[in-house]
């Protein structure tokens, strides 16, 4: 049985549909169970029960400050360890994206999955291409961002799902490798030139001064929103790579449509 865990989010449904379609017994884990899941809360270490699991596809759980994911990410791996999971599957950070606000958890998580006795495969995903399109900003006259004229390999979601499912079908064929997983290179401009506007840049600074300005966000988010903007502006996320399509076995989704999709669905009225 395959476990996926943050069955709810959006790559472990997209991941969990995958496996589904190749009709290959697995059960999302999540806080909030329900139909073909289990509970698992990294943070309930007491009640985590992975009895039955062969593979388990660790999706991060990014959502919190460095040393609250490292903990949940070695809570889980040692009830792993415990119930007699074979293979860990973790969807890690891009190679290129060590720069970034939020690659210290998952490196540090990648060293514990190496150090652990268990059977793994780390899945270094690159920036989601959705992402990308969420992190544009309408104004009156287009679009804006502080991307500059950086491209990143932006990558579809829905491939580093179907990506997982290949690798949950068959952990042995990819015990101990590291894939980075990356798409083609987009931009803003590209985006905005689909969309039929013009994109503006600003100044990193401006961008922090907003985030930081911007009551709806957590503490560790502004810092870690400020490194991709930063990264991405500098070329540090261009890297392509060959792994994603040889998994696959296809030609990747169009990256840069997906993000055009994100961008256009977030239009307001008017724009």
């Amino acid at each position: 049985m395959i476990m996926v865990t943050g069955a709810n989010g959006q790559l472990a449904s997209l991941t969990l549909h995958e496996l589904a379609a190749r009709d290959i017994p697995t059960i999302g884990g999540t806080r909030t169970p329900t139909e073909r899941q289990r509970f698992i809360d990294f943070d309930d270490p007491a009640r985590l029960d992975l009895t039955g699991i062969s593979t388990l596809v660790l999706i991060s759980a990014g959502y919190a400050e460095d040393d609250h994911v490292i903990t949940r990410h070695r809570t889980i791996l040692d009830a792993a360890a415990r119930d007699g999971v074979a293979h860990v599957i973790y969807t890690s950070l891009t190679r290129a994206g060590d720069h970034l606000g939020f690659a210290l958890a998952h490196r540090v998580t990648e060293q514990l999955i190496r150090t652990s006795g268990l059977p793994w495969t780390i899945l270094r995903n690159g920036l989601y291409a959705e992402l990308f399109g969420a992190l544009l900003t309408w104004t009156p006259a287009g679009l804006e961002s502080a991307f500059g004229d950086g491209a990143p390999a932006a990558v579809a979601r829905a491939d580093l799902a179907a990506a997982a499912a290949v690798v949950a079908s068959d952990p042995p064929a990819h015990r101990g490798a590291t894939y980075d997983l990356v798409g083609e290179p987009i931009t803003a401009s590209g985006v905005a030139a689909r969309l039929g506007v013009t994109h503006r840049t600003i100044g990193l600074s401006e961008y922090r001064s907003r985030l930081l300005a911007d009551d709806t966000l957590l503490a560790f988010q502004p810092p870690m929103l400020a490194s991709i903007a930063s990264s991405i502006r500098h070329g540090l996320l261009r890297d392509t790579g060959s792994d994603l399509g040889r998994l696959l076995d296809r030609p990747l989704t169009d990256a840069l449509g997906v993000a055009t999709d994100t961008a256009a669905a977030m239009r307001p009225n008017g724009m």
